[in-house]
């Protein structure tokens, strides 16, 4: 069960702040990172950083911000990481949002949320992401997407496409989205996405992901946001890769379609490289697949 650790600096309910928001901040040996998303996060009400036993400075970096601290211990099934945070921690605001630790907030989008979050109709706001990659904007490539990280407390929550997880396939949500009771809207300002640790690093991270994603192509459910290309984005992106994955020669049409179709040359040296790693990321999904069907014939 996860424990916490510290909570510090609670907020005051009578106490003003620019931006009434609990964020939850997943993290894990996020050093890097951390500082860049924290010193964006200084204006909000209150801020969790749910860590999971980090080896490096993370820990430290988070009390050094005023976060209040959270020692995540995932020991497999469901719920992981950011789902057990919305369904436990003693929020103090009326709305969540979601940042990752190689994420940061702007001004432009904080004042805009602050505008968003007074409308009485609305329980969800989705976000663009604005992704950099090896030092420079990917404007092309189908590089960002739209998320769904703010929402009303009690409105929303993951998905859970597969209850039999293990820690080989992460602590926390990857490819799971956030569904909403109720309307939803999309602001206009992005979410800053950096990716300033080692390309190693990226790849370790993503072999967690292709064990999630054949594990879910195999025995998953997908009912609640099934793959449909008249549907919203996550699920046109969930129909586009299911059927690429079908296809002869799969990572080498999805290389295609980012890199040409969707104009991923245009970012240069890194767009290459990662519509190349987003290509691998489908060959190594494939591959596992057919690990997993062949275990299982096996086994009759």
């Amino acid at each position: 069960m996860p424990k916490v650790e510290e909570l510090t600096n609670s907020p005051d309910a009578g106490t003003d702040f620019k931006l009434p928001v609990s964020v939850i901040v997943a993290a894990r040996n996020e050093e890097k990172n951390l500082p860049r998303c924290l010193e964006a996060l200084r204006d909000v009400g209150e801020v969790y950083v749910i860590d999971s036993g980090s080896t490096d400075a993370t820990a430290e970096i988070a009390r050094s911000f005023g976060a209040r601290l959270v020692q995540f211990q995932y020991r497999g099934g469901w719920p992981k990481k950011r789902q057990w945070a919305i369904e436990n921690l003693p929020f103090a605001f009326d709305w969540i949002f979601l940042v990752d630790a190689d994420e940061a907030l702007t001004p432009e989008l904080a004042d805009e949320i602050l505008q968003a979050i007074q409308n009485p109709d609305i329980n969800g706001y989705y976000v663009s992401l604005r992704m950099y990659f090896l030092g420079r904007v990917l404007r092309h490539g189908s590089a960002g997407f739209w998320k769904l990280p703010l929402f009303r407390r009690g409105k929303g929550g993951y998905e859970c496409r597969l209850r039999d997880q293990d820690s080989s396939m992460a602590d926390m949500e990857i490819h799971e989205h956030v569904v909403v009771e109720g309307a939803t809207r999309r602001l206009k300002n992005p979410l800053e996405h950096h990716n300033v640790e080692s390309l190693s690093r990226y790849i370790r991270k993503h072999d967690e992901y292709s064990n999630w994603e054949a594990r879910v192509w195999v025995e998953g459910d997908t009912k609640e946001l099934a793959p449909d290309f008249f549907g919203i984005q996550a699920q046109r992106r969930r129909w586009l890769k299911a059927n690429f994955l079908r296809l002869p020669g799969a990572p080498l049409w999805f290389f295609f379609f980012k890199y040409v179709l969707n104009l991923g040359f245009l970012d240069g040296i890194p767009g290459l490289i990662y519509c190349g790693l987003q290509a691998v990321q489908v060959f190594h999904v494939k591959a596992k697949i057919y690990e997993l069907r062949s275990a299982r014939a096996k086994l009759g």
